[in-house]
């Protein structure tokens, strides 16, 4: 028996968006017009580009960077929960699929001791150059007209669980945890027997709703949480069964 626990991160595991949080570092913590005005929907991670390249030329350097993004909340009720999977790993595998980048991931879960809950962390490449900037890349290509460009975490999740499959490990449950509109693309690939858990009030719960009001709702069940104390709740019925 093993449960697979996907995790997304932005506004769920934190509370904040950590691509918005590093803002923080620009002069007057704030971003030029023109820069804020340049993103294009489906292409956020060539805006965040842009935005590492201005943080560059304004002398913001990594030190500074990593101080600021370690500043960030976690979700209500997620420090404990994360303590709770990471004592219980034997039962639980635990990735992160998100739209970050893989600096920031790291710093946020290495500052608070959380970085061997999580087995793998798929989320777009990002890397300090010898200039000492910040960039970042798309983390695939896919052909999936629901998600963005660079990254269907639909995609993600099958192409891992073929993975797991292929190294003998199957799972008697999915349990996604999530709370925007790029987690429903995966939600809907999860069978009868998995779990959504969309985050209470957030864009996923309301697409989900949507759903089954249009008498299309998605397969596997649902469970809303508002604190990671409701999640810990449900996975502790998991393990009495």
């Amino acid at each position: 028996m093993k449960f697979l626990l996907v995790f997304d991160f932005d506004h769920t595991i934190i509370d904040e968006n950590s691509d918005t949080w590093i803002v923080k570092c620009a002069p007057e913590k704030k971003l030029p017009n023109g820069l804020r005005n340049s993103y294009r929907p489906g292409h956020w991670t060539e805006y965040m580009g842009r935005v590492f390249v201005y943080l560059g030329d304004n002398g913001i350097k990594e030190d500074e960077m990593e101080r600021t993004m370690t500043t960030i909340p976690f979700t209500a009720g997620m420090v404990d929960l994360l303590g709770f999977i990471g004592e219980n790993k034997e039962l639980f595998d635990c990735i992160i699929v998100s739209d970050s980048n893989t600096v920031f991931i790291d710093w946020i879960l290495k500052a608070a001791g959380f970085h061997k809950v999580f087995d793998e962390v798929f989320t777009n490449p990002a890397a300090f150059g010898s200039t000492g900037y910040l960039t970042v890349q798309n983390f695939h290509a896919h052909h999936c007209a629901q998600c963005p460009k660079n990254l269907c975490k639909r995609k993600v999740l099958k192409e891992f669980l073929d993975k797991q499959l292929e190294r003998g490990v199957s799972y008697t449950q999915i349990v996604y945890i999530g709370d925007g509109g790029n987690d429903l693309c995966p939600v809907m690939f999860l069978k009868k027997d998995d779990i959504a858990m969309p985050r209470q009030g957030y864009t996923l719960e309301k697409k989900i709703s949507q759903l089954a009001q249009d008498l299309s709702p998605v397969e596997c069940s649902v469970l809303v949480w508002s604190s990671g104390i409701d999640i810990m709740s449900y996975l502790k019925l998991l393990m009495k069964e």
